[in-house]
């Protein structure tokens, strides 16, 4: 196939995989353990996902889908350089089955994260939001709204909860179908 008749990964897939590339090279690190080579599977991992984009569903979770690429590079790389891994096969599989799943859970979690905080008024999306900036604190946070740091701490608690009521009625009620 020519390289120039493929369609370009879309602006969203490119921004899955960036962002995927710390859980990538960790996980591949639980299945190689030199440094050189780990760097070498994840730069196969980027093109095999690179040349696999046009297959990717969006409507899916992307870093099981990424994860299972890796874990196929990585022991591809480990037959190539005949090497036995330091475990067998199967445990192996099971490791990356396990981290596979947890990033799947974790995926749904931030889409269902995601899908609340929109849920939510703008004015308490916004105070969720201002607690997570970089050197924020609720003392400086209260001082800037003229409320007191207990105040705020007490709407902040009541906004989590809220958010953690309504991500585990998104994942059961997805779950459900």
């Amino acid at each position: 196939m020519d390289p120039a008749s493929v369609a370009p990964p879309s602006a969203e897939f490119i921004s899955q995989v960036t962002r995927a590339q710390r859980m990538l090279y960790g996980f591949i690190t639980t299945l190689i353990w030199r440094p050189a080579d780990v760097e070498d599977v994840l730069q196969e991992t980027n093109l095999v996902l690179w040349r696999k984009a046009a297959e990717f569903d969006p409507r899916r979770d992307f870093m099981p889908w990424a994860l299972r690429i890796a874990q196929l590079q990585a022991m591809a790389h480990l037959k190539k350089q005949r090497r036995r891994p330091l475990y067998d096969t199967d445990l192996l599989d099971r490791i990356a089955d396990e981290a596979i799943l947890d990033a799947a859970v974790a995926d749904g979690r931030r889409q269902a994260l995601a899908h609340c905080l929109q849920k939510l008024p703008e004015k308490h999306r916004s105070l969720v939001a201002g607690r997570y900036e970089p050197g924020a604190s609720v003392n400086m946070m209260a001082a800037a709204m003229g409320k007191q740091p207990k105040a705020v701490s007490e709407t902040l608690r009541r906004i989590r909860r809220t958010l953690l009521d309504c991500i585990e009625s998104t994942l059961i009620a997805k779950a459900a179908t």
